[in-house]
């Protein structure tokens, strides 16, 4: 049972958003009224649950009217309220994320499978018209996966696999590592409940063998940090259960791990971030080649960080990320850390960072435009936005993500469909390969242009793999 009250949230929105209060207030007292009566599996009140939603959303510092959606975001489906009066009551905003989050399983459909197709590509596509909305279904992601115990055991699992399928990837796309982190393992603990614990126990151990090396290095960096006056925080963080599991499922030893323990100093400056480097090399010599530059070359998602491996005490290797406090912010929420940044200009931030600088944006685009069907929708989006990944660079050093198992020929329209159009060739790493060659990660790319050619040819069609790049072959060749 949780003890989160109206009070508690009141207290967390006050603190970074005074004048919000009232109008949260009054949302939560509409929610309640509406919602008497009602209970949950737990056999709390259901209001307990829009009440949680509000609460992870105010930790992320949402805007009033995220937070009054997060409040009244099952009204629509349980009880007999209207999209026109939510707007009369509060404002068209609140109501259309109201809208855009409710399920849609009062509409009617042939089967089970149509149904849940439907609804998962009004979750994805939903980022279109506002991001608050899947942020809003995200947080009620989170509190239905906490507190998931009280369902069936065929429930925990159905629930459990589609929060890895859907809702874990679409947290990593937006950066929120700190959400995404946490539905990982929730749904583990269901998904493969002696795996869990197996995994649990392994971290546990590392967690009190690691008590003395922890002591010592945070002592080592405080005095490195107090020498040079650097404002700063340390974090020292332990990897969460299921990015193990998937690390050791991979083949790879325990001891291969080199992040399972992370050090997170934060400081104010950028080059504050890069002045550390050299006293913590002094003293805990770098593991060469583990030195990631993140800060000058941005994860697809946004995530900034230096992250360097180090020789710590007791022969172990450990992870030092080195990142701003801003940084920080972004690592943990992603795009909705721009409410605490930009405050009442954030979701119009949100919206023109996430078309313009989000990579699996366009991809979404292309593939909503491409797939009426529902189903080839689904699964297209799951194959080529939330599967495996390959991030590769262009001649500039610039990361390109596509899909795992992309080509030359996707990352050619990905640059431009005019460097598609008129491709000849490819060269990875120094080497001429094949067109239909299969890229990996860390792989340096060029594509070698004729403008005198003859166009793209129609076999390029088995050669690429995303949405986007077979759309531009089609429509070269006037089949689009």
């Amino acid at each position: 049972m949780n003890n989160i009250t109206i009070e508690k949230l009141l207290d967390v929105v006050r603190c970074y958003n005074e004048e919000s209060a009232e109008e949260v207030k009054k949302a939560y007292e509409y929610a309640s009224s509406l919602h008497e009566g009602q209970m949950r599996q737990s056999g709390e009140p259901y209001i307990s649950h829009p009440l949680n939603v509000a609460y992870i959303l105010a930790e992320m510092h949402a805007d009033k009217d995220t937070l009054c959606a997060g409040l009244l975001h099952d009204t629509l489906e349980d009880t007999d309220t209207t999209k026109e009066e939510i707007a009369r009551l509060f404002s068209d905003d609140v109501a259309n994320m109201v809208d855009g989050v409710t399920k849609i399983s009062k509409l009617n459909f042939s089967t089970k499978q149509e149904q849940n197709m439907a609804n998962t590509r009004k979750i994805i596509t939903s980022m279109q018209s506002d991001i608050r909305i899947v942020l809003v279904k995200l947080a009620d992601r989170l509190h239905n996966m906490r507190t998931l115990q009280f369902k069936s055991e065929y429930k925990q699992k159905e629930n459990s696999i589609e929060t890895m399928e859907l809702f874990v990837p679409m947290a990593y796309q937006l950066g929120a590592y700190r959400i995404k982190s946490e539905l990982e393992d929730l749904s583990f603990k269901y998904i493969d409940p002696d795996g869990y614990k197996k995994i649990q126990a392994i971290m546990n151990r590392i967690e009190e063998d690691s008590k003395s090396c922890i002591e010592e290095m945070l002592g080592k960096i405080n005095e490195i940090l107090s020498a040079r006056e650097i404002p700063n925080e340390v974090k020292v963080r332990v990897k969460n259960i299921y990015g193990i599991y998937k690390r050791l499922q991979s083949g790879r030893r325990l001891s291969d791990i080199h992040d399972l323990i992370s050090f997170k100093i934060m400081v104010e400056e950028i080059d504050q971030c890069y002045l550390m480097l050299r006293p913590i090399h002094e003293v805990y010599k770098p593991v060469n080649g583990k030195m990631k530059d993140f800060i000058c070359n941005p994860k697809t998602n946004k995530y900034q960080s230096l992250h360097t491996t180090v020789f710590g005490p007791d022969d172990r290797l450990v992870q030092m990320q080195i990142r701003t406090f801003d940084m920080d912010k972004v690592a943990s929420f992603g795009l909705a850390t721009y409410w605490d940044i930009h405050k009442g200009k954030a979701r119009t931030v949100m919206q023109e960072e996430l078309k313009n600088k989000y990579q699996f944006y366009q991809s979404l685009l292309e593939i909503n435009k491409v797939f009426g069907d529902n189903q080839e929708f689904v699964y297209q989006a799951k194959n080529e936005l939330f599967s495996d990944k390959v991030y590769v660079y262009n001649s500039k050093g610039e990361v390109i993500e596509l899909p795992k198992g992309s080509t030359p020929v996707d990352f050619a329209y990905r640059i431009s469909p005019d460097v598609g159009n008129t491709m000849v060739g490819a060269i990875v790493n120094d080497v001429y390969v094949s067109i239909d060659t299969e890229l990996k990660n860390k792989d340096r790319v060029i594509i070698v242009t004729d403008d005198l050619s003859f166009g793209v040819r129609q076999d390029l069609l088995d050669k690429a793999k995303t949405t986007y790049a077979k759309q531009m072959i089609k429509e070269f060749n006037g089949k689009g």
